[in-house]
Order: C-alpha cells, then sequence, then structure tokens
C-alpha cells in the first residue's frame, strides 16, 4: 500500500509532494526505518524472517488555520492488495482519527475536517490499515505515519516582560547600554520567515537607538543633562517577517530615567549677606542661618560649610544641618556692643562627594561674604567669676566672714549692684549677705559632721533696673575642727571559750571618729589606769586602728560567771586630743576544740534572741502545763493498771527496784534467781507480797552449780499450766516473764561498784574524739586532769 498526498499548496508543496510521489513509485516494495513493524496475522503461521513491506507510507502535511467550507484534503492511501473492485477496506486509527481526521473506507482518501492551529499542536501520529472486507483480516500489517501541521504567519511578536522601567547616569557616553529588549513569535521559526524578528524604534528619537537584530537600546546623544530632562519615553517594535510588509508586528514602551552626578557646583544666591545679633545672645546658641543650592540631588548635593577669613573667626562658628543643606551660624564667645559693633565674615560651602570624572566643570565650592551687626542691649550685672569656692571652719561664730563676690554694671552707664541670696522657701538660713559690699557670713553655727557642704546662689541686679538679674553658684566648705571623740565602730558581740588558754586572742575591735582627719585617723586603744588590773582580760593595741582582747588566764566555767565587763578607752590623734571610754561585754559559752562555739546560757540566748520578760513567762507557764498533763496521764495509766499485777501467784513480788548500776550478770543480790529456777521454793514465798522476801544467800559457787540442775523448760510449762487453770486470775490475757540471762560471762563484770575510789594516772584525752555523745564526759575528766595538774 501506498500513501499519497496532492495537499500542495505552495511551489515548495509542490516540490515536496512530487518528490514524494516520486520516492513512492521508486520504492515501492522498500522498507523504511524501525517504526515499520510486522504483526502476526491469524490463522498464518509465525514466520521468523522479517516479511516484505507491501506499502511506503510518509509524512502528510495540513495547513492550519484551514477556513474553507469543504473539508481539506490531506492524502490517500492504497494498498498493493486493492483491485478496484471495492474489496479492501481502508481503517484509521491514532491521534483524531474520526474527530479531526476521516478516511474513506473504500477510496482510502484522509480529509481533515477542522482548522487546526500549529501553536497548539504540530503533529498528530495515526496507524493505518487494509484489511479484507469478505473475511475481515489484515491484508497488510499495520503501520504508523504523521500529519504534521504546516504553519503561516498567524502570530505578531509579543515583549513578555514590558513595559520596562530603567535608569542610566547622565553625562553618559553616546552608545551607553541602556537595556535589551526581546520579542518572542510563537510562530514555527525552521519555517519561512514567519518568526524572524527585526526591531526598530517608533519613538524616543534622536536620543535613544535600538540594534534591529539584538534589540539593545543605546544613547544616541552625548551628554544627557539630567537637570535639564529626567525622564523619556521610549516605544521599541519588534515585526516579524524579517521587517517585510506584511509582517505582523508589537511594540512595548520603555521608561528610561537619568540618574543623578556629581557635575554641577553649589552657588551662592548672593554674594553679600548682613546679619543682626543682639549682644545679649548666649554662648553655643544659633544667631543666623545661610544656604548655598545645588542642582544635583542626594548625596551629590551634600556640602559643608566653613568660615575661611574674618575677623570674627574666633567668636563665631559654623556648622551644616544635613537634613536642610544650610548652614547654621553659632555664638562661640560673648558679644560685647560697648566693645567691637560689627564683625566680617568669609562663607564657604564645598561639595563633599566629589566626581573627578566631571573636575573640569568645576570648581565644586561657592565663598560669600557675611557682615554681623552686634546690637546694643541693656545686660544683667556680670559677676568677677563664673563660681566661687569659699572656706570657714565649723563652730565659728555668728557672724564671722566667709568671703565675698563681685558684680559689676557691663554696659557705659555704669550703675550700682545691690546683692542678695537667691533662698528656697524651705531652706534654713545659714549665711546672709551684705547687698552692697556683696560679703557673706554665717548667721548661725556650722557643723561639719552635720552638713559639709553649702551650695547658695548669689543674685545681683542693678538698681536702674532690678528686673536684670544675674545668678552666681556659691560653693561654702565647712572645716573640720576636732570636736568628737572616737567611738566603737559598732556593738560587738564577745565570746571567751570555757576552754581558752592564757594569751589567747578572743576578738578584735575598731573605732571611727566623725571627724575628718587629712592625714587618715589614728586612735589608740588601753585600759583605764585608775582601775585596779583585770585579772580575766587585757587589752592589745594594733597600731593600726584595731585592738584585741586577749585572755590572762586558763579556763572559764559559766556556772561560775558568765558575763564578765572590760572598762576600755579610745583616743585620736587630734588637737587637742580627744578620748571616749566604753565597757566591752563579754559572754562565756562553750566551744568545740576548734573554737566554734557551741552552746552558752540560755538567758544569754533569749536575751539576744531579743525575747521580752512576757515572752519568757508564757514559755514557763506553757511547759508547767504540759508537765502537768503528763504527770497526771501517767497517774491514770498505774490507778489503772493495779489490778494486773496484784496477784498473790505473781513471782516477781521479789524484784527490787534500785538506783545504783548493776553489776553484771554475776550480781545476783537483788533478787532470788533460786526463785526462778526452784518451783517448790516459789510456791513457799508466794504466800506474801506487802514486804521484801528475805533471801539467803548461798556462795556464789554453790548458786551456779544448783543453777544447773534446775530443768527450766519443766519450769515454765507448769507455770504456764497454772496460770490456764486458775480461776482468780482475770479474764484477759496476763503477761508473764520468766527469764534466764544464761551462765556467767567470761568477760567478767562491766560493773563500777567494784572498781577502785584511788585517783588513775589514765589520760582522758581520747575522750573528746568520741563524737558529740561524750563532750560532757570529755569536758569533766578534763577539769579534774587541769585540777590535778595545778
Amino acid at each position: 500500500m501506498k500513501i499519497t498526498s496532492t495537499s500542495c499548496i505552495c511551489p515548495v508543496l509542490v516540490c515536496l509532494c512530487f518528490v514524494q510521489r516520486c520516492y513512492g513509485t521508486a520504492q515501492h516494495s522498500s522498507i523504511k526505518g524501525t517504526r515499520n513493524q510486522t504483526k502476526h496475522i491469524e490463522g498464518e503461521t509465525e514466520v521468523h524472517h522479517r516479511p516484505k513491506r507491501g506499502w511506503v507510507w510518509n509524512q502528510f502535511f495540513v495547513l492550519e488555520e484551514h477556513m474553507g467550507p469543504d473539508p481539506q484534503y490531506v492524502g490517500k492511501l492504497h494498498s498493493n492488495s486493492d483491485k478496484g473492485d471495492g474489496s479492501v477496506k481502508y481503517i484509521l486509527t491514532g491521534e483524531g482519527a474520526g474527530t479531526i481526521f476521516i478516511i474513506d473506507d473504500t477510496t482510502g482518501d484522509i480529509h481533515s475536517t477542522k482548522s487546526l492551529d500549529r501553536e497548539q499542536k504540530t503533529h498528530y501520529v495515526l496507524h493505518a490499515q487494509a484489511i479484507d472486507r469478505r473475511t475481515n483480516k489484515p491484508l497488510e500489517p499495520e503501520s504508523e505515519f504523521i500529519i504534521k501541521v504546516q504553519d503561516i504567519n498567524d502570530n505578531a511578536p509579543k515583549f513578555t516582560d514590558g513595559p520596562y522601567i530603567v535608569t542610566v547616569p547622565e553625562m553618559s557616553d553616546m552608545g551607553t547600554s541602556v537595556l535589551q529588549v526581546t520579542a518572542t513569535d510563537a510562530d514555527d521559526p525552521t519555517y519561512g520567515n514567519s518568526a524572524r524578528v527585526v526591531y526598530s524604534i517608533l519613538q524616543g528619537q534622536p536620543y535613544f537607538s535600538v540594534d534591529p537584530k539584538t534589540g539593545v537600546i543605546r544613547t544616541a546623544l552625548h551628554n544627557m543633562d539630567r537637570e535639564a530632562r529626567e525622564h523619556y519615553s521610549v516605544v521599541i517594535q519588534a515585526k516579524d517577517m524579517a521587517g517585510q510588509v506584511g509582517g505582523l508586528s508589537g511594540s512595548t514602551t520603555v521608561n528610561i530615567t537619568l540618574t543623578d552626578v556629581n557635575d554641577n557646583p553649589p552657588r551662592f544666591p548672593q554674594k553679600h549677606y548682613q546679619l543682626y545679633v543682639p549682644e545679649s545672645a548666649q554662648v553655643g546658641s544659633a544667631v543666623g542661618k545661610i544656604k548655598a543650592y545645588d542642582a544635583d540631588t542626594g548625596s551629590n548635593a551634600d556640602m559643608t560649610y566653613s568660615i575661611i577669613n574674618g575677623d570674627g573667626v574666633g567668636i563665631f562658628s559654623i556648622s551644616t544641618d544635613k537634613e536642610t543643606r544650610e548652614g547654621i551660624l553659632s555664638l562661640k564667645k560673648p558679644l560685647n556692643y560697648e566693645k567691637k559693633k560689627s564683625y566680617t565674615l568669609n562663607i564657604e560651602g564645598a561639595n563633599t562627594h566629589l566626581d573627578f570624572r566631571f573636575s573640569h566643570l568645576g570648581p565644586f565650592k561657592d565663598a560669600t561674604m557675611l557682615k554681623i551687626i552686634v546690637g546694643d542691649v541693656d545686660e544683667p550685672p556680670l559677676f568677677s567669676m563664673p563660681s566661687y569656692v569659699m572656706e570657714v571652719y565649723e563652730n565659728a561664730k555668728i557672724g564671722t566672714v566667709v568671703g565675698t563676690v563681685l558684680a559689676q554694671d557691663p554696659d557705659s552707664a555704669n550703675s550700682l549692684v545691690r546683692y542678695f541670696i537667691d533662698y528656697n522657701a524651705e531652706d534654713d538660713r545659714f549665711f546672709n549677705i551684705d547687698a552692697n559690699t556683696g560679703t557673706i557670713k554665717t548667721t548661725k553655727v556650722l557643723d561639719r559632721e552635720e552638713t559639709p557642704w553649702y551650695n547658695i546662689t548669689v543674685a545681683a541686679s542693678e538698681n536702674d533696673n532690678p528686673s536684670l538679674l544675674s545668678h552666681v553658684t556659691v560653693v561654702i566648705r565647712v572645716l573640720d575642727v576636732n570636736d568628737n571623740p572616737p567611738e566603737l565602730a559598732r556593738e560587738y558581740d564577745i565570746v571567751v571559750c570555757e576552754n581558752s588558754k592564757p594569751g589567747q586572742v578572743i576578738h578584735t575591735i575598731s573605732a571611727t571618729d566623725k571627724d575628718d582627719f587629712a592625714n587618715g585617723q589614728r586612735f589608740n586603744f588601753f585600759l583605764d589606769e585608775h582601775l585596779s588590773i583585770n585579772p580575766n582580760f587585757t587589752l592589745k593595741d594594733n597600731e593600726d586602728n584595731t585592738a584585741s582582747i586577749l585572755t590572762r588566764r586558763r579556763r572559764f566555767s559559766r556556772t561560775i560567771q558568765d558575763v564578765y565587763y572590760l572598762p576600755i578607752m579610745i583616743s585620736d590623734g587630734g588637737i587637742p586630743s580627744l578620748s571616749s571610754s566604753s565597757t566591752l561585754t563579754i559572754r562565756v559559752c562553750a566551744c568545740e576544740r576548734d573554737g566554734r562555739v557551741r552552746t552558752c546560757r540560755a538567758e544569754a540566748l533569749l536575751s539576744s534572741a531579743g525575747l521580752s520578760t512576757g515572752a519568757l513567762i508564757a514559755i514557763l507557764l506553757c511547759v508547767v502545763i504540759l508537765l502537768a498533763i503528763v504527770v497526771l496521764f501517767i497517774t491514770l495509766r498505774r490507778s489503772k493498771k493495779e489490778p494486773l499485777i496484784i496477784s498473790e501467784e505473781d513471782v516477781r513480788e521479789n524484784v527490787v527496784t534500785y538506783d545504783d548500776e548493776g553489776g553484771g550478770e554475776e550480781d545476783t543480790e537483788a533478787f532470788d534467781i533460786t526463785a526462778l529456777r526452784n518451783p517448790s521454793a516459789a510456791e513457799e514465798l508466794k504466800h506474801r507480797r506487802d514486804i521484801r522476801p528475805e533471801v539467803k544467800l548461798t556462795p556464789r559457787h554453790q548458786t551456779f552449780s544448783t543453777l544447773e540442775s534446775i530443768d527450766v523448760q519443766e519450769f515454765i510449762k507448769q507455770r504456764l499450766a497454772e496460770a490456764d487453770l486458775d480461776p482468780s486470775v482475770p479474764p484477759y490475757d496476763s503477761l508473764q516473764t520468766y527469764a534466764y540471762e544464761g551462765q556467767r560471762s567470761e568477760a567478767g563484770s562491766i560493773s563500777s561498784l567494784d572498781s577502785a575510789t584511788t585517783q588513775s594516772d589514765q589520760d582522758y584525752q581520747y575522750l573528746g574524739d568520741w563524737g558529740p555523745e561524750f563532750k560532757k564526759l570529755a569536758e569533766l575528766y578534763g577539769e579534774i586532769e587541769s585540777e590535778r595538774t595545778t
């Protein structure tokens, strides 16, 4: 089967169709490309060799945007098996088959029923097959072919990024690149000139030009001045078909702004200025403004002002306001109309950011002359000094002269001046001033320790014009005299340990003095010579304004005396020297071996805690009430248990309570152990409960031999049976205890009853290492050892 097409419109298509037909005739039975696939035909045996192809396919072309009334003819399918008798049926499948493309199944003619757009789809892939109408079997294998949509110039170029906004510096060279614009054409760039775009400028000449091929916009003039014109609107056109007649076109707008460069120097509008400044203007205040104008903008218009010469260089200064670009003229020194009535200044304004490419347009600065006229005003009195510092001794008599202030009228009239102190309503008036002479005197006795400095304000006014006032600050320093004795720096809580040794430092004290010593304070500590020597403590001056408290003897006892008092004396190094006496309170406390305080007397601790007498009485009352409740509770409990212990058969009646320390396992004299071992002996003794039984003691070795022969287990069983069967026992359980300590211990007795009463030479220092439980024992034996050593 061969495929033919008659859709040849232009000469190029005619040639293609001609070549196509020739090629199809010459290569009728050839196999072309890998797209031709052979399929297994039903009913035939599969062969492994490649079958010969019975038809040739080629690409079909259909023109886009066809607007005719009839379907557009695309091409024709023809099989070698087709004899023209209508027995062959042609089938078309694939993209657009049956909707866009239809086929005459008898003749094989293909038509396009719709207008196609190449920009939406460039080609369609279809499959063709010829079958036998009678058997419905394929006559040849299915083959694939393509229908391409032929492009026409139906799309105009478009600028996708427009409109554009761009800047270029002013005064740029001709040909400076500004921007490159690009237009896109949706037509096929591989076919004809439909997508070949050419750029041209429609608006913006003669300032700018555009490259017709690349679309690059460039400046077309030299030295374009922003100050003359800043904004330009350029219209660029893009036309396809290489710009030929009949081509489609699109346009865009490019807004170009010239940016500023420093190509203009500052200029003062006038060459001479005049300024009036009153002589009363305050130093540091702004007295005038001046401004030079620059045609540039931004940082290119920044400038600084300076005074380059003139007779007022030392009187005035100029600074630049960054926001307004003005020169601010300020006063550096006070003006005096009577001394100088006018000044002349030459002021210069210069750019701060220079562009050396345009230095030939300079210089980038300008100067003007300013004449300043000083105005005469009536001024207040002027003090001879901006402030005064005076001194006076404390305790000086009322009326003592402190110092004198002086003010004069600066005007030519030289009016008389009156003085007064500007007091606030709540201020204490320690000073007054002579209204005519300005002499300051004391009105009260001054105390440096209370107020060492005084600040007062003195005002001066002219007699002719009292409303004009001037003020000055007077600082008065009160000088010190030695009028305060030294005293202890604070209240000291001094503690001495019971086990202190002679010469041991128990505390260090210091002193303070309210007076002011120019070379540093110096204090002396000593005991009162008029008193007898203290046998317990002494005082040592450390010569560094501190003193140490030392013990004179060994050991102190809280039980004998818990508080000691030590009178001391302190003197200063002033002229004349002053001294004071104080009494130190020293408490006796029990301390650890390392000197830490363990406990002091209860009275001292309570008093230090700040408890009042009422609080102590309340605490003691609570303790007494608690003790009474405990005693009452114990009494009631014993009265309830009395029936339990009154029993005629209670063998514990011979257990005697005593306060002596027991003698151990061998001490059997407190009760009769034979009563526990011998049941018969116990029976004899249970008829009396109101008297202590008389027990006959046997020798110790006989007692132990007898105890070993007694059967304790039988004795306990017998007692248990008697208790269970006795009708006189209470109707509740009763606990009866029978104990046996065993034989004599080989370690011997630890009782102190048989200890010798003579003095021992044993060293008891090791008791201090046994812990806090043996602290009291260690202290007792420590005192005995100390007395023996003494």
